[in-house]
């Protein structure tokens, strides 16, 4: 309609077309053009075509009535602004301003006013008193009052949509009615008209005035549907512009991240965390700054920020009798002050996740998992203490953020922290491995876990959250004295592989049971019960030919394998080959001075010494299936 705004739109150099509709658009693939027609329906002289690579559709101004809808109220049609405002209401209600209609700023301001001024004298007539209703919606100045605008519904083409978003058409109201659909709210779910994101903001007032011409009716008769959330559109912008850059995932930094960033770590994501992939000194590729971090961790100590680590507090009478039933293991007989290793299996038998568990009290346990492991292994753990366990006597509580844990490996890891370590006596008689105390380091709260992921002797230091950094420096100086330095992931990602420790996901797959990776010896045989016992024992998990861990040595003492390469035979046999296995995880050992590999294969414990092949770009490898455990099988060195 002509007006204030149109005539500022046209001052702006945009061309306007009063009581215009879009009568087609042309285009492949997107649009070129639009050619107009008149709004009664009529089309334009030939040659009336407007060109444009983009269209936009608005619903017309209407008063914002999604709360009065949800409040079960009447609605009244207003033949001056061709839309539905506020009518009867059912509950105690008052609507005022934009959202009934009165657009200009005074109008607004003074049906406030009066909605007060009534509520209010209801008041003193000993009624209860009502509930304002506030909704807000744009206002215009007075002197832009919007003028009556009558539609023609229907549009000059049969093939046209009224709701862009779910792609729903004049042809698809009108077939809705003769299928015998007349309620408006039946014609919305037959056509999903209105049930975008955008509410039927845009849509709405069109879909009821074809419904309503075709069935003969006024739009006050059609009536309109009752609005749900969202009350106002939702952009774009909300449901994706916000996943950009730094944005586009969530970012979890560790206690320890500003002090490890402060000695030149690289990160890495793994996971929403970033974690220290390595610490390159002057003139250091990664290769070297690896190497140097893993033969530091082999001859003297390391420092490697574990905060990572799933945490979960399990507490209660039942405590020992459920964690029985989530793990394989038996911690029934564990004595306080003593740790596991722990494996959670699916209930078809597959490894699920792992992890250490520490004995705090008769009732108390200190349980880890995997970084990326530790919200399935606590919705699981919930689970079955809800639906399967009831009767326990256990609470859970997730505690990652809670604990920075700072991870001392090598053999000079307990003179380290001798010089900090107040309570807790952690001479190798006193504190042996897998065991875990609690005192104090430099005052703070420690919980100390002798454990180890490198096969040295190792501690994990857990202290409050706000005191990681602080702790972290304090033991990074003590270590001064005997060639600390710090390591990241690549590099105990090589430290684990030479002693044989697996890492859930890289060298287990989705069949994956404890006996394929040499863990049988963990499995409680004794208990009762436990989550996925009953599969171990299918046909299925006692072949002969399922996938075993294994080491593969190459045998020209140089080739790093590729992690994922398979591995055959004969690599000169016709494709399709016939695959025995795959590698899982590939490095250079500097502590070997070699290139070591571990590999799932097919009946892999079986083949010890057996040469096999693992094709290569343009060639292949011959390797020799060995121990998984490369460096110390004996595991001497865990005692220092």
């Amino acid at each position: 309609a002509e007006g204030p705004a149109a005539a500022a739109a046209r001052a702006a150099g945009l061309s306007i077309h009063p009581r215009s509709v879009i009568a087609a658009t042309s285009g492949r693939l997107r649009i070129r053009s639009a050619r107009l027609g008149r709004i009664d329906g009529s089309t334009v002289k030939p040659g009336a075509v407007v060109s444009c690579d983009l269209l936009l559709v608005a619903g017309g101004r209407t008063p914002a009535v999604h709360l009065f809808s949800q409040s079960r109220g009447k609605f009244a049609f207003d033949e001056s602004l061709q839309a539905f405002v506020p009518g009867e209401s059912v509950q105690r209600e008052r609507s005022a301003g934009a959202c009934r209609g009165r657009y200009a700023l005074a109008d607004a301001i003074e049906d406030g006013y009066a909605a007060g001024a009534a509520a209010a004298k209801a008041t003193r007539g000993g009624t209860a008193p009502a509930r304002a209703l506030a909704v807000t919606a744009p206002l215009l100045a007075a002197s832009e009052r919007a003028e009556p605008v009558r539609h023609g519904w229907l549009p000059p083409r049969a093939k046209a949509f009224v709701d862009l978003q779910n792609d729903v058409t004049v042809a698809d109201l009108r077939l809705a009615t003769r299928e015998g659909f007349k309620s408006i709210e039946h014609v919305k779910r037959y056509t999903t008209a209105g049930m975008a994101t955008d509410q039927g903001k845009t849509s709405n007032m069109n879909a009821l005035g074809i419904v309503g011409e075709a069935l003969g009716k006024a739009p006050a008769e059609v009536g309109t549907t009752t609005f749900r959330m969202p009350y106002t559109p939702t952009g774009f912008g909300t449901l994706a512009g916000l996943a950009r850059g730094g944005l586009y995932d969530p970012m979890r930094r560790t206690p320890m991240h500003a002090w490890a960033r402060e000695r030149g770590a690289v990160f890495e994501d793994v996971g929403w965390w970033k974690r220290a992939s390595y610490f390159p000194r002057a003139g250091e590729d990664k290769e070297r700054a690896v190497a140097r971090e893993c033969l530091a961790v082999r001859r003297a100590v390391g420092l490697f920020d574990a905060s990572t680590l799933g945490k979960i507090e399990v507490v209660g009478r039942d405590a020992a009798r459920f964690l029985n039933w989530i793990y394989v293991n038996d911690f029934a007989k564990l004595r306080p002050g003593r740790c596991r290793y722990g494996i959670m299996l699916r209930e078809d038998g597959v490894i699920a996740d792992d992890g250490v568990i520490g004995r705090l009290a008769e009732d108390r346990f200190h349980v880890t998992t995997t970084t990326g492991g530790i919200a399935h292994v606590l919705h699981a753990m919930e689970d079955y203490l809800q639906t399967e366990l009831t009767g326990f006597e256990t609470w859970l509580t997730p505690t990652t953020e809670q604990w920075a844990v700072i991870a001392v490996q090598g053999p000079r890891a307990r003179d380290v922290l001798a010089r900090l370590v107040d309570g807790i006596d952690i001479s190798a008689a006193a504190m042996p491995h897998m065991s875990v105390r609690e005192g104090t380091i430099r005052g703070v709260p420690v919980r100390l876990f002798r454990v180890s992921f490198t096969g040295e002797l190792g501690f994990e230091v857990n202290v409050p959250a706000d005191y990681g950094a602080a702790v972290c420096q304090a033991i990074w100086e003590a270590g001064q004295a005997f060639g600390i330095a710090p390591y990241g992931m690549e590099a105990l990602h090589i430290l684990r592989a030479e002693k044989g420790y697996i890492i859930g996901g890289q060298d287990t797959e989705g069949i994956t049971a404890p006996d394929d990776v040499g863990l049988g010896w963990a499995i409680g045989r004794a208990k009762e019960n436990f989550l996925g016992k009953r599969s171990l024992d299918r046909p299925q998990m006692q072949s002969p030919d399922r996938k075993q861990l294994v080491g593969l040595r190459s045998e020209d003492g140089k080739t790093v394998l590729e992690e994922g390469a398979q591995i055959v035979a004969d690599p000169r046999q016709r494709k399709p080959m016939t695959v025995l296995g795959h590698v899982t995880s590939s490095y250079w050992s500097a502590a070997l001075d070699r290139p070591i590999a571990l590999a799932m294969v097919k009946g892999g414990r079986g083949r010890m010494g057996e040469a096999l092949w693992v094709p290569l770009r343009g060639s292949a490898a011959r390797v020799r299936i060995e121990s998984a455990v490369f460096y110390d099988p004996e595991g001497a060195r865990l005692d220092g």
